[in-house]
């Protein structure tokens, strides 16, 4: 039996980001609409491998903000491991060989300290600024299934972040847990999807996972 292939988000799912993220700030600082500045980020930011004074200047005229408004230095925020995390990952690693599947600009992708904090359970790392994809991109998701020599009907999918986890991952024809944290389901009318989960934390997405895999 092929063993699962689980890919996990990284900020809010995995881990707690302590401050503000590049994202948050060039958002805040756009005069356009949040949906709109976060799409434009992810397109022409976070997929880039590297970034210059160039790009940060594409980046700022398509957020209609100056040069000046792009935080320099930029410095990944501290992470923390989420409650549960561990031993979370602890029961899927069980089941499925586990990845992280993020989106992250190369300046803030700090592989490093995600490996410290994960490598007893993780084995690879995909911010889109490697992959240069974005989630929801469904291009994400088959790089990552591609690079593991797996397949989209062999993968399953954790995150927190509706359109970019669950209406990436489906996209992409792959199961998805989506981790609610206590909020309601955004679309209602997607429950009856059969490749779609909600867990209230990443225990209950474990048990999930558990489920899928003694089901195969």
């Amino acid at each position: 039996m092929t063993r699962l292939l689980l890919s996990i988000d990284v900020g809010g799912t995995l881990c707690q980001l302590e401050g503000p993220t590049l994202a948050t700030i060039l958002a805040k600082a756009s005069p356009l609409r949040p949906d709109d500045a976060r799409s434009v980020i992810r397109q022409q930011l976070y997929t880039r491998a590297s970034i210059d004074a160039a790009v940060i200047a594409e980046v700022c005229d398509a957020l209609q903000i100056p040069v000046s408004a792009f935080p320099t230095p930029t410095k990944s925020p501290p992470a923390q491991l989420l409650p549960g995390a561990g031993a979370a990952l602890r029961t899927m690693r069980r089941h499925a060989t586990i990845v992280t599947l993020s989106n992250a600009s190369c300046l803030e992708a700090d592989t490093d300290r995600l490996r410290t904090l994960l490598s007893p359970w993780v084995i690879e790392y995909f911010p889109s600024c490697r992959t240069g994809y974005a989630k929801p991109d469904p291009a994400a998701f088959h790089c990552v299934a591609t690079a593991c020599q797996s397949s989209p009907a062999n993968m399953v999918h954790i995150g927190d972040d509706w359109d970019c986890d669950v209406i990436g991952a489906r996209t992409a024809g792959i199961t998805v847990i989506w981790v609610s944290n206590g909020r309601p389901v955004p679309q209602p009318e997607r429950l009856d999807d059969v490749g779609l989960l909600v867990a209230a934390d990443l225990t209950a997405a474990s048990q999930h996972l558990t489920e899928l895999a003694t089901r195969r």
